[in-house]
């Protein structure tokens, strides 16, 4: 089975395979050169968290060292520093998503914290008694449960788009949901649990034909591939850091300024505001209205130094060794006669699920574990999308840039292993 990595809205050139050299990438993340039971760490389980590269673990470090100061609000010499560096960071996010405005650039806790974001401050202004959401049937529960608490809050209804047995989308099953009462279209890039890499640009159009706006949940395609906002057309993107190799607790929420103009703030208190009387307050500009409280600083600064990170490296290269991992992953699995793969679209990025006859996910994974091998087992936060397979869990390997086919090979002589017990 062939695998495409091609992401719509991407115009870069992939080029020759064996380009990126991995050896050299990996030494820049020390937890990869450990050992787990006495065995190599292999790990394979980045679609839940990257792990970190020595410069972001450095520019945190040197946060807390040498800069720690709450931002915004100081006149002193760390204060401004940390909010030069803060900002800072919000301008590589603006350039690494393409984003015409800072403006349009929030910071948030992460993805779910995004979606929530828009499903508060977007959903209870615009969003009726008989309006309509639609979603996907591959969503994560981030991209589910906000907006199931919308619709019983308002009376809305939410509407599914129905997908086929390879984990793919059925576009005109979309159409037909589309009517008059649809004002909002939430959908996800890269499935979490099947690898799907979605015809998003081709939703968006579809979706904006009836002038309907569009989020997208970009968690897991970030750090496969080059994202550019403008050129896809979305109303809002939402990702988090952790999944590109950056700290946890940190995210981000693109939105077009003059959508991000007409909503109303999420969350109250400090530095959201400009002022406050007990009779009125008056809200800052943006994006700062919708960031209250006092941030992850550390996180944010630390996320700008994973983007440039990834970006010096460079999409093209990453891009073309992933797919050539993957494939050979695909293909060592297939020998395994006792293996199902769950989902297999054409066009599918750093995610292999499958179950083994016999073995439940969970003895797979803690059987790999002493194996020195990470897979995540489980529903993945994909309920809907095991309950559409009749499967309880799977087994889900998933790459990142630092993976090589070696990994794969030890999975695979883990899991000769455990058939071999439990057969």
């Amino acid at each position: 089975m062939g695998i495409q990595n091609t992401l719509e809205g991407s115009n870069t050139e992939i080029p020759e395979i064996g380009a990126l050299d991995v050896d050299k990438i990996k030494q820049d993340f020390p937890i990869l050169q450990r050992k787990v039971y006495g065995k190599p760490l292999v790990f394979l389980d980045n679609a839940a968290s990257t792990q970190k590269p020595l410069q972001v673990i450095e520019t945190i470090q040197q946060y807390y060292t040498a800069e720690n100061a709450n931002i915004h609000r100081g006149v002193y010499y760390l204060s401004e520093l940390a909010t030069q560096k803060y900002e800072h960071s919000r301008e590589i996010v603006r350039r690494f998503l393409n984003a015409r405005s800072l403006k349009e650039i929030v910071f948030t806790y992460g993805t779910t914290d995004g979606i929530n974001l828009v499903a508060h401050a977007f959903g209870r202004k615009f969003i009726k008694e008989g309006d309509e959401i639609i979603i996907s049937e591959m969503e994560h529960h981030s991209n589910i449960v906000p907006w199931q608490i919308l619709c019983e809050e308002t009376g809305a209804r939410l509407r599914v788009i129905p997908m086929n047995d390879n984990g793919e989308l059925d576009l005109d099953q979309f159409r037909n949901l589309i009517n008059s009462r649809t004002k909002l279209v939430a959908v996800v890039y890269v499935s979490n649990s099947l690898g799907t890499v979605n015809p998003i640009k081709e939703i968006i159009q579809s979706a904006h034909e009836h002038d309907i706006p569009v989020l997208v949940d970009g968690a897991q395609a970030v750090s496969h591939y080059r994202i550019d906002v403008q050129e896809l057309g979305c109303d809002f993107f939402v990702f988090s850091g952790h999944k590109i190799f950056g700290p946890t607790g940190v995210g981000v929420l693109y939105a077009r300024e003059e959508i991000l103009e007409t909503m109303n703030p999420f969350r109250g208190g400090g530095d959201m505001i400009k002022s406050v009387t007990f009779e009125r307050t008056i809200y800052n500009d943006l994006p700062y209205r919708f960031e209250a409280g006092t941030p992850n600083i550390a996180g944010v600064i630390g996320l700008g130094t994973a983007l440039e990170y990834v970006e010096n490296i460079g999409y093209e290269w990453i891009g073309a060794h992933e797919t050539e991992v993957l494939q050979y992953g695909m293909n060592v699995l297939s020998e395994i006669k006792q293996i199902r793969f769950i989902g297999t679209a054409q066009k599918k990025a750093g995610v292999i699920s499958f179950v083994v006859d016999g073995v439940h996910p969970h003895d797979i994974g803690t059987f790999l574990d002493r194996e020195g091998v990470a897979i995540r087992t489980g529903h993945h936060c994909t309920q809907p999308v095991m309950d559409h397979f009749n499967v309880p869990a799977t087994s889900r390997a998933s790459i990142a840039m630092y993976n090589k086919k070696e990994d794969f090979d030890a999975l695979v002589r883990g899991l000769h292993k455990i058939i071999k017990v439990f057969s």
